[in-house]
């Protein structure tokens, strides 16, 4: 077996033991996730993705290691921006908390399975039209502009209009409940799905809509397709646990999205620069410069929205009240 094979069989070793070990000794089926019990998740995950980049390191070298992680990283800091919806999601659909786990769980799934198939279909087209890149970059500098200029008072879209609400009510028979846990019940002898199921539905469309952003921001940082599937696979992963610990501070975070933002134009000039970068700079000497963007601009918004407040912004407390 070549190294590259090695890696791939530890990868799916990993993951279906790490499944087991989350659903079955971490998770409890119906119970609510309290903040201890999420963090423990959290650090779990994070943990396996660090080991997994020490095994990528001794099995396949440094500069592969170094794409994984810096690939890693870029997918868990635009993940928070999937909780920022998440939470819209459930709020909006009015989701019992008992049953946030279980969701979160399937969709996220089904989420990789998309994503999957996506990656799959994207390397493919960079193998065969490698100006595609060029788009990519393109795509990304645009939208990282957006993000940075876009101000907090824009108003959230109400899921109930999001286009993917819209087909799936026009395709599946829906009742307006939560079938006590089930996704389907039987009415007047017809089969009707649940709000669950379409909560499930929703969350794996918009991780799909998400990962328009983020797969091609680590196609920037690694067109390998070894780096590209576990970076992925770890973080959406991850996201279920994360989900859980931030889902009450997420909205603390004021800067953290003017600081993906920067990442998101940094790695969509770099790809458009690609050619001209890659005559000044070595391979592993780019991968290091991304790593150190990427660290620098999500600790650094993150740091800057905890001690830096917003002018108007009353200071929540534990009740739910508010300091003025």
């Amino acid at each position: 077996m070549t190294n590259e094979q090695i890696t791939y069989l530890v990868f799916g070793i990993v993951m279906i033991f790490a499944l087991v070990f989350d659903l079955g000794l971490l998770s409890k089926k119906g119970k609510v996730v309290t903040i201890k019990q999420a963090l423990l998740q959290t650090l779990f995950w994070v943990a396996l993705s660090l080991c997994f980049f020490v095994f990528v390191w001794v099995e396949d070298g440094k500069t592969f290691a170094l794409e994984y992680i810096s690939a890693y990283l870029m997918e868990w800091s635009l993940s928070i921006d999937n909780i920022f919806v998440f939470i819209l999601i459930f709020s909006a659909f009015n989701v019992k908390e008992k049953y946030y786990g279980r969701v979160l769980l399937i969709g996220i799934l089904m989420a990789i399975v998309f994503r999957v198939i996506f990656i799959t279909a994207g390397v493919a087209l960079v193998h065969r039209f490698e100006w595609i890149l060029y788009i990519f970059g393109a795509f990304l500098l645009y939208t990282g502009i957006k993000m940075f200029a876009s101000g907090d008072d824009e108003q959230e879209k109400d899921p109930h209009d999001y286009p993917i609400y819209k087909w799936i009510k026009k395709l599946i028979p829906l009742v307006p409940h939560d079938g006590e846990g089930k996704f389907a019940v039987r009415e007047n002898g017809k089969k009707r799905y649940t709000i669950l199921f379409v909560v499930v539905l929703m969350l794996a469309g918009i991780d799909l809509v998400f990962a328009l952003d983020s797969i091609p921001a680590v196609m920037g940082i690694s067109k390998h397709p070894m780096v590209i599937y576990t970076s992925n696979i770890f973080a959406v992963l991850g996201l279920r646990s994360l989900f859980f610990l931030l889902r009450g501070a997420v909205n603390k975070f004021d800067y953290l999205q003017q600081g993906i933002a920067i990442v998101l134009i940094f790695i969509g000039a770099k790809m458009l620069g690609e050619h001209w970068i890659n005559q000044w700079l070595s391979k592993e000497l780019q991968v290091v410069l991304s790593l150190g963007v990427i660290v620098l601009c999500i600790t650094g918004s993150i740091i800057f929205s905890i001690y830096k407040k917003k002018k108007g912004v009353p200071e929540e407390v534990e009740d739910g009240s508010i300091n003025l």
